[in-house]
């Protein structure tokens, strides 16, 4: 009885200590820390010190100092024209310290990460991007499924039973 009673308090125990570190959330990382975690889901706090829109409507918001050379600028943060109405105004976030989530990635030289939604600035997930290579060849349209599965194809076509060359006459006939 007593081993039972062990055995039930250590596991609560353990789950209630699991509980407590997967409640407690990531701290973020300066952006200089950021840029050496490329293809991770990160927390990046930054100082916003510039709000830059090229001509084709992307803009980016500018993370290091006006002291820094742009060569020695290791991390940049984007927002392309499509997502405009998902992300909202930017220029707010000038001269703000900002904590940004995302997936750092590699952009021309340097780490970025993408602002696709203005809940990442909340700590929310980027927006969702399908795989345009796996839906490829597929609208809603279509009666097909879309994937490739030969699993999921009729083996034969509209063959019956028996091929029409291979049927015996009936003996009524």
């Amino acid at each position: 009885m007593r081993f039972s009673r062990r055995l039930g308090l250590a596991f609560l125990f353990a789950l209630a200590s699991a509980s407590i570190l997967a409640a407690a959330p990531k701290p973020c990382v300066p952006a200089e820390q950021a840029a050496q975690m490329l293809h991770k889901d990160v927390c990046v706090s930054a100082h916003i010190y510039d709000v830059v829109q090229l001509p084709d409507g992307t803009r980016f918001l500018d993370v290091c100092s006006p002291q820094t050379p742009d060569a020695q600028c290791r991390f940049t943060i984007v927002s392309l024209w499509q997502d405009r109405g998902d992300v909202g105004e930017l220029q707010k976030y000038r001269n703000q310290n900002v904590q940004i989530r995302g997936i750092v990635q590699s952009m021309h030289g340097r780490a970025g990460m993408v602002l696709s939604h203005v809940r990442q600035l909340n700590g929310g997930p980027p927006k969702f991007r399908p795989n345009p290579l796996l839906a490829r060849g597929f609208t809603a349209d279509q009666s097909k499924p879309p994937v490739n599965d030969p699993n999921l194809r009729s083996q034969g076509g509209g063959r019956a039973f028996m091929n029409s060359r291979d049927q015996e006459p009936s003996p009524g006939k």
